[in-house]
């Protein structure tokens, strides 16, 4: 039977993976998130406690959705911030014209360039090797009760681990980080709860909860840190100085 929540939370994690446009990458994440947490909702590592119409959830799984929402909203207004021009109070009518010629030429080297496909040789591939070492490790190296699970939290590890290494910018290595502390967040919730192990305990998993709105803050900061050293959040600039 298929389970379209892990189809959900694998192509959402290989859009983030691919692309570079954080108009694309946070939306994915935040359906990564809903994702997630309706996972979890479904194999109830966690009796429900919650009566929705149509749906009985657990607190647990209300606060992880709350919080990844959180996180996506964080990373938005980061991103939309320092997407921004400021200091255009500063220039005159010169200085003014001179920008709005080279906004207008921008513009048209962006519409003229065309698409360039070499800048997702290298994704791509190591998605497909992502997808092929968490499709085998489940098999080899099983950890959580069910392969579906393994299958998550591998798939998440790799692309997590992948965005990082092949980001370009700040907000890309972020997004990537969230991945991994997903990832580490489902395994842990789905092994501590096995009739074998102590049973899920509320301060470790509110601990991850925080930690995720912790990081995303730990971003936006650091963005801005970037941002008012060099304009720009792009990685490359730190080599070119």
């Amino acid at each position: 039977m298929i389970n379209w929540l892990l189809i959900g939370i694998g192509t959402t994690a290989a859009v983030i993976l691919l692309f570079r446009d954080w108009r694309l990458t946070f939306p994915a994440l935040l359906l990564n998130n809903i994702f997630l947490a309706l996972f979890l909702a479904q194999q109830r590592f966690v009796a429900p406690d919650l009566r929705l119409p149509g749906l009985e959830i657990s607190t647990l799984v209300l606060v992880k959705l709350i919080c990844g929402i959180a996180v996506t909203l964080i990373l938005t207004i980061t991103a939309l911030t320092f997407s921004r021009e400021y200091g255009l109070e500063n220039l005159d009518e010169f200085g003014l014209a001179e920008l709005r010629r080279a906004a207008r030429a921008a513009q048209r080297q962006r519409a003229s360039t065309p698409f360039q496909l070499s800048d997702y040789v290298v994704p791509f591939w190591s998605g497909v090797l992502a997808l092929l070492a968490s499709l085998a490790l489940p098999r080899i190296y099983p950890i959580a009760p069910s392969e579906g699970i393994d299958f998550a939290w591998y798939w998440l590890t790799l692309t997590g681990l992948l965005t990082i290494a092949t980001a370009s910018d700040l907000l890309k290595i972020g997004l990537g980080l969230l991945l991994c502390a997903s990832a580490i967040d489902l395994l842990y919730t789905a092994v501590v709860s096995t009739p074998e192990a102590s049973g899920l305990n509320v301060a470790p998993l509110g601990l991850l909860s925080a930690f995720n709105i912790l990081l995303a803050l730990a971003i936006a900061y650091l963005s801005g840190l970037l941002y008012g050293r060099l304009k720009t959040l792009e990685l490359g600039a730190l080599y070119g100085r």
